[in-house]
């Protein structure tokens, strides 16, 4: 019998989970955490509403891998009294009938769905529509001599690539992009940027059912899981935020590594060999998917010595994780090809497959195509100077300014 769920009380030694520190250095603040508290940590969320915030590589895996003791169901949660109407992670929080929160058969039958409709992607297609946007994004700034590749590159890549890969019109991309980015920033426009996100894929999805295009959309409504246009509306929302936010700060903290470190200099002078290299490496070092409200207790136990009541919230602390001395590879092993980072999930609700592949093709096109068109690329400002946008979900650069000798506009395709 399932125990009865009682509100969390407070612990005393519970830590803030926003700030300065957590925002701008998050290494010393994992690095402090594990010190202080172990691989557990209580924690107050905005608003001070408890949980667990799980940073051990180990207890990840276990919670995430378990299921049946912690569940995906945020209806389970014990603290719901304690929540505002305004509260800025609702959108991450608030149940919706989404393959994200789903449990056991309809999970699995919206997941399978999910993966048949991405893995019917050609790979050589996404390759090409992702070189072509580069691109037109590159051309927009090339003669200038200077740009920003986080706000005129890495963030308008990856939506504009899967708006086309979902069907998405060109006239709605605009408004989606600034949505999903609103609601990446958990403050006061999150909540009313998530309700404009349901309408916009609750309009896609209707429209993909009375015609249907060579569209991953299309292919879910045709689907043998028998999606309703309510039930796909969220799950192409969940898509969506999933694979536009983290490809685009993939991008920009790729770039960000490879202009600071000196292992990358060469491929800055053209050469092509250690892209992968660092894409892999950043997914170490600054993951662009640093925390997911991920789970909630089905009964009493007991996690790296501490008490879990039955609806207790654990914070999946995938960044943290990954800085974990017992794991944490040699800087050399990262890069070349050691991927057991959680920067994908894990278990049975991490990322889907092959999403995690398409979105490399994404992001290792855009960082190729880049120093194929800017080979003298150079940042414009000291390293320390770079600041990180605060937000509990994503590790995102405000800007990472740029200079190089200015360009032409590329001819490629015409």
């Amino acid at each position: 019998m399932t125990d009865e769920k009682v509100r969390p009380p407070v612990d005393e030694d519970a830590v803030r989970l926003y700030g300065e520190e957590f925002d701008q250095r998050p290494k010393d603040f994992f690095q402090r955490m594990r010190r202080e508290h172990g691989p557990v940590v209580p924690v107050l969320l905005e608003g001070d509403i408890p949980a667990w915030y799980v940073i051990g590589y180990r207890e990840v895996n276990h919670v995430t891998g378990n299921p049946g003791l912690f569940a995906r169901d945020t209806r389970r949660w014990n603290a719901w009294d304690m929540v505002p109407e305004n509260w800025s992670l609702l959108p991450f929080v608030g149940w919706n009938p989404s393959v994200l929160l789903a449990e056991g058969e309809d999970h699995q039958r919206r997941s399978a769905a999910i993966s048949d409709a991405l893995d019917a992607v050609d790979r050589t297609e996404l390759g090409n529509s992702s070189e072509r946007i580069a691109d037109e994004l590159i051309d927009e700034f090339a003669g200038d001599g200077e740009a920003d590749l986080i706000g005129q590159f890495a963030d308008r890549l990856p939506p504009l690539v899967m708006a086309e890969l979902f069907g998405v019109p060109d006239a709605e991309v605009p408004d989606m992009i600034r949505d999903v980015q609103y609601v990446a920033g958990s403050d006061e426009n999150a909540v009313p940027a998530h309700q404009r996100l349901q309408e916009l894929f609750r309009g896609l999805a209707e429209a993909r059912k009375a015609r249907p295009g060579p569209d991953v959309t299309s292919r879910l409504m045709e689907h043998p899981a028998n999606y309703t246009a309510d039930d796909l509306r969220n799950d192409l929302l969940i898509m969506m935020s999933a694979g536009h936010l983290p490809t685009g700060h993939w991008i920009g903290n790729a770039l960000r590594l490879m202009l600071i470190d000196e292992r990358f200099a060469v491929t800055l002078q053209g050469g092509r060999g250690s892209v992968v290299q660092a894409l892999n490496q950043v997914l170490w070092e600054d993951t662009p998917s640093q925390n997911v409200i991920g789970r909630f207790a089905v009964h009493s136990c007991e996690l790296a010595g501490r008490k879990i009541r039955p609806g207790d919230m654990l914070i999946m602390g995938y960044a943290a994780a990954n800085e974990d001395p017992q794991v944490q590879p040699s800087a050399h092993d990262a890069g070349v090809g050691n991927r057991a980072h959680l920067s994908f999930g894990h278990g049975d609700h991490g990322c889907p497959f092959p999403a995690p592949e398409l979105a490399e093709v994404i992001a290792r096109t855009a960082v190729e195509v880049l120093l194929d068109r800017l080979p003298d690329i150079e940042l414009a400002v000291k390293p320390d100077e770079l600041m990180w946008l605060p937000s509990f979900w994503v590790r995102r650069l405000a800007a990472l300014p740029v200079t190089f000798s200015p360009a032409t506009v590329s001819h490629r395709g015409v």
